[in-house]
């Protein structure tokens, strides 16, 4: 008889009350009252465009947990796939400008943003080569590929402009090659190679020197570099312990800019408190501990870095959005994974977690 599946349970629930509250937490801090023909009225028509991306990304979750992992081994897909991603990137900066970004592409009417996809299709791309060369991880055979790759994405990105997520995608890399075994010597080398070059590159325009600066020293600038850094931890402070209940937080009211999508956490503590701050990051916690076992149990090396790979991207990005909302790193612009409001950001992340809940179930 075929084995039946058994997926993870806790990973499940954990991904699904991260939807539900993100659903929730994107109606709260976008229902703010706006002019209209008839004195005021509530805007829903973000929570009404992220429930049509949860809708699908569940969806493309539910179907991806029944696709074989292993399927996304086959050469074929993970080279279309990457050059498919490349393709998407560069006519991102071909697509024009939207807040001084090119950061996405439209087909058919739908616009996504290619470095959501790109991140997932590098995990991917360095589990397989990892898989290959396993032995030869210190090698040029394997380095060469493994960092030109991660280095030509991180670049297109880079020049959308998006710092936030190059930075995440050499994460993602960064944290994939060092747990395949690479040695401490090379580790320090390109690890202080690339901090250099992210050194360089924050402070080569004049905007991202801004926000170290404000980073560094808010209140030197307190209406402006450093008024969003000021106001989230407003939001989060006023909190308190239990919060001051749902929609009914104060900075969201065009205090708190990007408040459903980059500083959502400062609205999700100020309406919920320390204690639902606490459940979002003991979610997040879940996430990180059964992605850590189902790639340490998976039964080759492709699901186990594969696990790892997709959990070192959502967790690692979910703590640099906390990160900036407390002040503890500059601000950068990047979505709390599953919650932030964000179409092709959560159908990713939520077709990143069916692979993952796949090799949980080999596991």
């Amino acid at each position: 008889m075929p084995r039946k599946l058994v997926f993870d349970r806790a990973l499940l629930v954990a991904v699904v009350l991260l939807v539900v509250g993100g659903l929730v937490m994107v109606y709260s801090s976008s229902a703010v009252f706006e002019p209209g023909d008839f004195g005021f009225k509530y805007s829903r028509s973000l929570v009404v465009k992220q429930t049509a991306a949860a809708v699908l990304g569940l969806l493309v979750m539910g179907m991806t947990m029944f696709v074989d992992y292993r399927t996304f081994r086959s050469r074929v897909l993970i080279y279309g796939g990457l050059l498919a991603v490349l393709a998407l990137l560069v006519a991102a900066l071909f697509s024009g400008s939207l807040n001084g970004s090119s950061r996405w592409v439209s087909i058919a009417g739908v616009s996504f943003q290619p470095s959501e996809l790109a991140k997932l299709v590098l995990v991917f791309f360095l589990a397989s080569h990892i898989e290959r060369k396993r032995d030869r991880i210190d090698e040029k055979a394997f380095l060469i590929p493994s960092l030109g790759v991660t280095g030509l994405i991180a670049f297109l990105i880079f020049r959308e402009p998006d710092y936030a997520t190059m930075a995440l995608v050499v994460l993602i890399a960064a944290s994939m090659i060092f747990l395949a075994g690479l040695a401490w010597k090379t580790v320090l080398s390109v690890g202080l190679l690339g901090v250099l070059g992210l050194a360089v590159l924050a402070f080569s325009e004049s905007y991202r020197r801004a926000r170290i600066l404000a980073f560094l020293q808010p209140e030197a600038d307190p209406q402006g570099s450093g008024f969003q850094i000021i106001q989230s931890k407003l939001a989060i402070g006023s909190g308190g312990i239990f919060g001051l209940g749902l929609g009914q937080s104060g900075q969201k009211l065009d205090y708190l800019p990007a408040a459903s999508s980059d500083y959502i956490f400062a609205i999700w503590s100020e309406e919920l408190g320390l204690v639902g701050a606490v459940a979002l990051l003991s979610l997040f916690a879940v996430l990180a501990w059964r992605g850590v076992v189902a790639g340490w149990q998976a039964p080759d090396e492709f699901g186990r870095f594969v696990a790892w790979g997709i959990t070192a991207m959502l967790v690692g990005q979910a703590l640099v959005h906390v990160s900036v909302t407390l002040q503890l790193f500059p601000p950068t612009g990047v979505t709390l994974p599953f919650v932030s409001a964000g179409g092709s950001s959560l159908v990713t992340t939520l077709l990143a977690s069916g692979v993952l809940l796949n090799v949980s179930q080999h596991a």
